[in-house]
């Protein structure tokens, strides 16, 4: 299964993926994903965005609560190729393995791909299961826009969907499991291959809006400019400053620039802020520190600042119950992870959720370098179907 997937959306020059939600390559591994589990003799079920699922149902308990694995597809821009796809390849590979044990479940187990998890598109992390799950609606979410200005409702139409069906239910799923490889390195500390997640740290986006005067970059003197990007650049610094003495998070990883020009001050920098935190009133703080020195250096360059929340994440902290439960099955390490999951969406919508991370030698993600040992991957497999197992078993 990997291999059939490692060429999907990959990149020739970098390595890395560009797996965009309702585009080619995406398109491509929804079909792959409906192939793989119709050959596994499991019922595929597609929802008006893109969102599937597919159900092992023993005939004895298709009404009872369901046991949902599964993970995301899509990729950041540039991306690495276990983020998402492990959780999902993964899943299958533990229905393999429980047929191999002879296992049959008592309650409908199934594989689930949410879609645009990334928010790498539209900028909306989350956002096939945040439909799902009820944290936002269609009608707010059809309005977005991407880089290119598409809408999202267009986007989902182009790709052969039809908002209008429906999206699919969580009123059949009594659990959900969301195998991950991990984005840090707790695991390689720890030196064990598997773990479970404790909690998520709340995060999100926003957009940070500079505006200043365009002008000419030869004859216009320093002290005459409204110069936006000396604001933004004052700003990134302090975020990092800031995150550091906090011992937090705070990355300004994109900005757009008009006019854009090599010869030109500009009149308006836009930038994005991701931050994340332990708790809800240190990112609330983290980011008001941040604002609060911009707001500053605005006022010292003649320049004006506007910040809009775009996408913000609570806290999540996982059932400690069923986390301790199935740590029990192989004495798991229980960590907490910064990053964001549709594991998280699906638990704040009052399911009972869990993680399983695989070790990720490096840490690194969100980047072609990202990577997991494949003995450790077939050591999350077994972990994910003995999890399973329990969950639905007798």
């Amino acid at each position: 299964m990997w291999r059939d997937l490692a060429p999907v959306g990959r990149s020739a020059s970098s390595g890395g993926y560009f797996r965009q939600p309702w585009a080619s390559a995406e398109t491509e591994l929804r079909s792959w994903f409906a192939e793989a589990c119709a050959a596994r003799g499991l019922t595929v079920e597609t929802d008006g965005i893109g969102n599937q699922v597919a159900w092992w149902s023993p005939d004895a308990a298709s009404d009872a609560p369901g046991v949902l694995t599964g993970s995301h597809l899509d990729s950041v821009l540039d991306g690495g190729a276990y983020d998402g796809p492990l959780g999902v390849v993964s899943a299958l590979a533990a229905v393999d393995r429980l047929r191999d044990r002879g296992f049959e479940p008592s309650r409908p187990l199934g594989i689930g791909v949410f879609v645009e998890e990334e928010g790498s598109r539209f900028g909306r992390a989350c956002l096939g299961s945040r439909l799902v799950a009820g944290a936002t609606t269609w009608d707010a979410a059809r309005e977005l826009r991407d880089r290119d200005g598409v809408f999202l409702a267009d986007a989902v139409e182009a790709a052969g969907l039809d908002p209008s069906a429906g999206l699919l239910s969580l009123d059949r799923v009594g659990t959900f499991v969301e195998l991950h490889v991990e984005q840090g390195r707790d695991l390689v500390d720890r030196d064990v291959a598997v773990g479970l997640a404790s909690e998520i740290w709340p995060h999100g986006r926003w957009r940070f809006d500079f505006a200043g005067q365009a002008n000419h970059a030869g004859s216009t003197r320093m002290e005459d400019r409204r110069d936006p990007m000396l604001t933004y650049a004052m700003t990134a610094l302090a975020a990092n400053k800031q995150a550091r003495l906090a011992g937090q998070r705070a990355t300004f990883g994109r900005i757009a620039v008009e006019p854009n020009g090599t010869n030109a001050v500009p009149s308006l920098v836009t930038a994005w802020l991701d931050a994340r935190a332990s708790s809800d009133d240190a990112l609330a703080e983290l980011v008001a520190a941040i604002e609060r020195q911009a707001d500053d250096r605005a006022g010292r360059d003649g320049t004006s600042l506007t910040v809009t929340a775009e996408s913000v994440s609570g806290s999540v902290a996982f059932d400690p119950d069923l986390a301790t439960r199935l740590a029990g099955l192989g004495d798991w390490p229980v960590i907490p992870t910064q990053a964001g999951h549709d594991a998280g969406i699906l638990s704040d919508a009052g399911v009972p959720t869990a993680m399983v991370f695989v070790r990720n030698p490096t840490g690194v993600s969100h980047s072609p370098d990202e990577h997991a040992e494949t003995a450790d991957c077939l050591a999350g497999v077994e972990a994910l179907a003995d999890v399973l197992a329990e969950l639905a078993g007798a």
